[in-house]
């Protein structure tokens, strides 16, 4: 195995600990025939198990050997794999050093572990090879990954030659992407502050509702609809502020836009207060990429003495270096301002560092001027809520009449935190509950 690991060259900087380097090193200490059989089961067993854990985390199942290569390959962002990302393969030189990379992962996809399982007396790889896993609910792994890595497993399983081989892989990666940014929809953030380089997370199981789902605020969905179909297009788009009462749908308007367009290229990262600061290193790592990005802020508000708006109207006017034009920035906020205003603010009285305090006042307010799109989720009126409570409970299979669900729906927002879609959605929860 070594000796087919040795002839990557696209592919071939795995890190010595990887799970393809580690039974390399055992089948070569195996075929020198002097080796101690017990600390070599017990390596080949550690790497089985990483197997199997792998296996679990993707859902994946049938042959895990052939899943694990295939994660390798759809993961590996070398400069070929990002080159065709979006756009799939290209003529150019580069084609053969992947097509020689790919004829070796051939090779390893049909490598044959019988003489390390005779040598050491375990059949772990033939188990491997025609696994059954235990099924788990969605909630405990990447069901979007692994539908995606699991078929095409089977093609390259199947794959006649290294022409074949590339066109399934290449495929892949123009229809889907590479690496966690072609797998995933939705990341946030972690290390930065001072702490070092930041990394991306992926949200595994972020909510799979659509903007049909959300009912009523059909005027809202449009433009957030027009937007995005623009930005995703490579038209001019805009940032976009989506402000109003608490429970109204704003969140879930943003996740559910990500669904409709997240075949398109669209991908979504979320971002907190305190991590602002980190925007333009976050906003560096992903400009070259081919995907349209939207860095998502949910409930932006600032206090009179935060001072993070700043480091968001940097990255929003551009600074020195211009925002790339994958990337645009949503947010949501119960305030239609982001800022809270104090009536000291609206006086025009001097600090005692000699600025007045309007213009302090207009600094915070200019702030969302720059979301060029600026969206308003009111309240339902009673009749709206009583048609969202409705809606959302024929949905939810409850043949109550509905006269029946005005009522018991009028008694749970008195009690419950007044009117709101949220509320609504709580309510049928409720009944849900009660059978």
């Amino acid at each position: 195995m070594n000796r087919i690991i040795s002839k990557l060259i696209l592919y071939g900087t795995m890190p010595q600990d990887s799970i393809l380097v580690q039974l390399g090193d055992i089948c070569r200490e195996a075929r020198t025939g002097n080796f101690d059989r017990d600390e070599l089961v017990t390596r080949v067993y550690q790497q089985v198990k990483r197997i199997l854990i792998t296996a679990t985390d993707y859902g994946f199942d049938d042959n895990l050997w052939h899943n694990y290569l295939t994660y390798l390959l759809i993961t590996d962002e070398n400069p070929f794999s990002i080159t065709c990302e979006k756009t799939g393969a290209k003529d150019g030189s580069v084609n053969q050093f992947a097509k020689n990379d790919f004829k070796a992962f051939m090779d390893l996809f049909h490598y044959d572990f019988s003489p390390l399982q005779s040598a050491l007396g375990v059949d772990c790889f033939s188990v491997l090879s025609d696994y059954k896993a235990i099924g788990k609910p969605e909630l405990m792994y990447n069901q979007n990954v692994s539908e995606k890595v699991r078929a095409l497993s089977k093609k390259l399983g199947a794959a006649r030659d290294e022409n074949e081989f590339f066109l399934h892989v290449t495929n892949f990666y123009r229809d889907y992407g590479v690496g966690m940014f072609g797998l995933n929809k939705a990341f946030r953030i972690i290390g930065g502050d001072g702490k070092g380089d930041i990394t991306f997370q992926a949200i595994n199981n972020m909510d799979k509702v659509m903007l049909t789902d959300l009912i009523g605020y059909e005027i809202q969905k449009k433009k957030l609809i027009a937007n995005t179909r623009a930005f995703v297009e490579g038209r001019k788009a805009n940032n976009v502020l989506l402000f109003g009462d608490s429970g109204t749908g704003k969140s879930t308007s943003v996740k559910a836009i990500v669904n409709q367009f997240y075949e398109q290229g669209l991908r979504m990262i979320e971002i907190y207060k305190h991590q602002f600061k980190d925007l333009s290193n976050v906003i560096a790592k992903i400009k070259n990429r081919n995907y349209k990005f939207i860095i998502y802020m949910d409930d932006l508000s600032f206090e009179e003495f935060e001072v993070e708006y700043k480091f968001l109207k940097a990255v929003i006017e551009g600074g020195v270096e211009t925002k790339p034009e994958n990337i645009l920035i949503y947010a949501t906020s119960n305030r239609r301002h982001l800022i809270k205003e104090n009536w000291r603010d609206r006086n025009d009285m001097e600090f005692s560092e000699g600025m007045h305090r309007s213009d302090t006042m207009e600094e915070k307010l200019s702030l969302v001027s720059r979301f060029g799109v600026t969206i308003s989720y009111s309240k339902p009126t009673p009749k709206e809520y009583y048609e969202i409570a409705i809606g959302l409970a024929r949905r939810a299979g409850i043949t109550m009449p509905d006269e029946e669900i005005k009522a018991e729906a009028n008694k749970w927002e008195l009690s419950h935190g007044g009117i709101s879609g949220r509320t609504a959605q709580q309510f049928v929860n409720y009944l849900l509950g009660e059978g």
